[in-house]
């Protein structure tokens, strides 16, 4: 099956009723993605189809064709880290660390849609379950990175 993961076409060797988290993590060896409850609840496993965040442990890979999968290894451009993943270290957001890059990786998608997020903004696109309970740190980072973004591009 073809799919663009990441900015690239590339061939990948799986089963059209395969989860993209498992084409991901067990074909493609990009492990940023996690597994938390394969059930669609938590968000660990989310990347963005499309830009849209969406949970990749019940997705089958066979939705995937014809969008772009973007993953959290794509977040940093040219090395250069993106504005939330600066936001979470200056927000101190990550404990024990497992959530984070689903976290990122809607937060990222609700960015790209909205410049300007409120708290209830936020919150509502923000359904990643964090066992630490970083909530209010996670909303911080994203109002510090939406003006970091808006201030790099005046």
């Amino acid at each position: 099956m073809q799919l663009t993961i990441n900015g690239q076409t590339l061939e990948v060797d799986a089963e059209p009723e395969m989860p993209i988290l498992w084409m991901l993590r067990d074909v493609l060896h990009l492990t940023g993605t996690k597994f938390g409850c394969g059930i669609a609840a938590c968000g660990a496993c989310t990347v963005q189809l499309d830009g849209q965040a969406v949970r990749s442990c019940v997705l089958p890979v066979s939705a995937a064709a014809g969008k772009t999968i973007t993953t959290i290894e794509a977040l940093a451009k040219d090395g250069v880290s993106h504005p939330l993943q600066t936001a979470w270290i200056a927000e101190q957001v990550p404990q024990c660390g497992y959530c984070q890059s689903g976290m990122l990786m809607a937060a990222a998608a609700l960015l790209e849609k909205n410049k300007h997020p409120s708290d209830a903004d936020i919150d509502a696109a923000m359904t990643n379950i964090c066992r630490c309970g970083s909530y209010q740190r996670v909303r911080a980072a994203i109002h510090r990175a939406a003006l970091a973004m808006r201030g790099s591009a005046a």
